[in-house]
């Protein structure tokens, strides 16, 4: 999101590739916090320490939910790009593009290839198109959701492919 700082990415300028993660948004932590308070709200009328047990599970789950979401990642190490579930040679990769938005909102609704690889996080905006040269893999491009595209895509250029 515009104005907050991203501390979840290093970049290739720390000599070890790139990474990021995609952790979710604090929007996300405080909707786990309101149904934890919900969940206890429920249960109040049984008893007040049901009510607190169920505060806590209800708000214990959603933590680990939103952080199970919110792992997932790019990175860029030993001459591979790891996304997600996908792992792939940076040799099997060509150009990376660096989408804005819009650009990001088009590749992934109105202009999206089926067989693409996506790893789609809408709470960010931006992402990086990057094309599938192995004629063996049937996938066209990767699709990968990243709050730094220009970083990702600099970091995918100057690996030397």
């Amino acid at each position: 999101m515009a104005g907050e700082k991203d501390s979840s990415a290093r970049g290739p300028q720390d000599g070890r590739g790139y990474e990021e993660h995609l952790t979710a948004p604090t929007g996300w932590w405080a909707v786990t916090v309101l149904a934890g308070a919900m969940a206890g709200l429920v249960f109040l009328r049984a008893s007040v320490p049901a009510a607190v047990v169920a505060a806590i599970v209800a708000a214990l789950l959603g933590a680990a939910l939103v952080v199970a979401y919110g792992r997932v990642g790019v990175r860029i190490h030993d001459g591979y790009l790891e996304a997600g579930t996908a792992r792939l040679p940076l040799t099997a990769l060509g150009a990376a593009t660096a989408l804005d938005a819009e650009a990001a909102r088009r590749l992934r609704t109105t202009e999206a290839d089926a067989r693409a690889f996506m790893l789609l996080r809408g709470y960010v905006r931006t992402a990086v198109r990057v094309e599938v040269v192995d004629p063996a893999d049937p996938t066209p491009y990767l699709y990968l959701s990243t709050r730094r595209p220009e970083a990702l895509a600099g970091a995918l250029t100057g690996h030397g492919r």
